[in-house]
């Protein structure tokens, strides 16, 4: 590991884990809306000899040693850029596509890769940001809707069709309830009403609008919210949380009331631990390091197992959720003590799943192979974190 004794116990001593044993916070201050211009917060690693790199995304708990430094990437000096996924997007998409290392959104990028010809990053196999998505449905309490096969015929308000987040939504609903997207009248905003990780769209080379669908626009300045206060949807599909609901207005409940044991049960059922985000290097730096991927690979996997020793050590008392312990245990027992794995041994099927997805729902020309998405050099990497919590 590439932390001495002091960082370790300064990482394991005082990081603060986020909600549900190191998800990122569903309405998280860090999760600025993409459309507002913000400075990207900048942390320098250790500028010591090796190769200047720089690597983008949220400095999430599991990567928050690597962030700030108390891991490296061997071989390499770095600085870490905090931001959020829709400039991450952005940058790598269309930008500068400057950034060695970056976040990036998993259905974005399968869009960009599969319609696009998008080839300038390549995945690795880790997946940063992982969220089960039966919590992002909401519906009006006056409509009727008790179960997920409710929802045939009626108006589904969502920001973004193809977000990743939605994405999984429509897929489990047809997975598991046999509801289909061509069963639902959506209407498609452009305005969010909550804090959320949206503004993942798919790529710009052209408008995804899959067929037999009915995709509607939302009147000009209402959001999502505004729709479903007024009774012109029936329910919202959000990644976040909605401001009415944020609002705790009585018109609208999640569908899903305790979401956490559907989800639970789903885990048990197929094993999936759904996948928004995933970790991407810059092809041109490959070609001039062809060490680098597995480099970066390690010290993730090194940044996760000092906030599982922190979950461990002291998140039940550091952090300000009274039941914190008891969760963490909780999971571990349900999902292993890697619970949050990366590796695509580990993590293969919720990959396949989402390239799944986003062909049977029309929004890729065509199905694409697990083989030809990951650097060749990290495909048999083994998560370092695996058993040693």
């Amino acid at each position: 590991m590439s932390t001495n004794r002091r960082d370790f116990l300064k990482y394991t001593g005082y990081l603060g884990a986020a909600t549900a044993a190191g998800s990122i916070p569903e309405n998280s201050a860090t999760a600025e809306e993409p459309s507002k211009k913000k400075e990207v917060k900048k942390r320098l690693g250790p500028h010591g000899k090796g190769v200047p790199i720089t690597i983008a995304g949220y400095d999430y708990n599991r990567v928050k040693a690597l962030a700030e430094g108390a891991v490296t990437v061997e071989g390499c000096s770095h600085q870490f850029e905090v931001t959020s996924i829709g400039p991450l997007n952005e940058h790598a998409f269309y930008g500068e596509k400057s950034r060695d290392v970056t976040e990036i959104g998993l259905i974005p990028y399968l869009l960009a890769f599969a319609n696009g010809g998008f080839r300038d990053y390549v995945l690795l196999p880790i997946p940063l940001l992982r969220l089960f998505r039966h919590k992002s449905i909401y519906v009006r309490t006056d409509r009727g809707i008790k179960t997920p096969q409710d929802l045939r015929g009626k108006k589904v308000a969502t920001v973004g069709y193809s977000s990743s987040g939605l994405t999984h939504v429509r897929g489990f609903l047809k997975d598991e309830y046999g509801v289909k997207p061509d069963e639902i009248h959506w209407i498609s905003t452009t305005k969010d009403s909550g804090s959320n990780l949206t503004g993942e769209t798919a790529s710009r080379w052209e408008k995804v609008e899959p067929k037999g669908l009915k995709i509607d626009a939302a009147p000009e300045g209402e959001d999502d919210s505004s729709l479903l206060l007024k009774g012109e949807v029936d329910a919202i599909f959000h990644p976040a949380e909605p401001k009415i609901y944020q609002d705790r207005n009585p018109l609208v409940e999640r569908l899903f009331k305790d979401h956490r044991s559907v989800e639970q049960a789903y885990f048990k059922k197929t094993g999936l631990f759904p996948i928004m985000h995933s970790v991407a290097v810059r092809v041109k730096t490959i070609q001039q390091h062809p060490w680098l991927p597995k480099a970066v690979f390690k010290a993730y996997s090194q940044a996760k197992q000092i906030d599982y020793s922190h979950m461990r050590n002291w998140g039940w008392a550091m952090d300000s959720l009274p039941w914190y312990g008891q969760e963490f245990n909780n999971t571990r027992e349900l999902m292993g003590d890697n619970f949050y794995p990366y590796g695509l041994k580990a993590s293969a099927p919720s990959y396949e799943k989402a390239i799944e997805y986003v062909y049977d729902q029309g929004l890729s020309k065509r199905k694409l192979s697990i083989d030809e998405l990951f650097e060749p050099s990290t495909v048999d990497l083994v998560d370092e974190s695996s058993g040693q919590l």
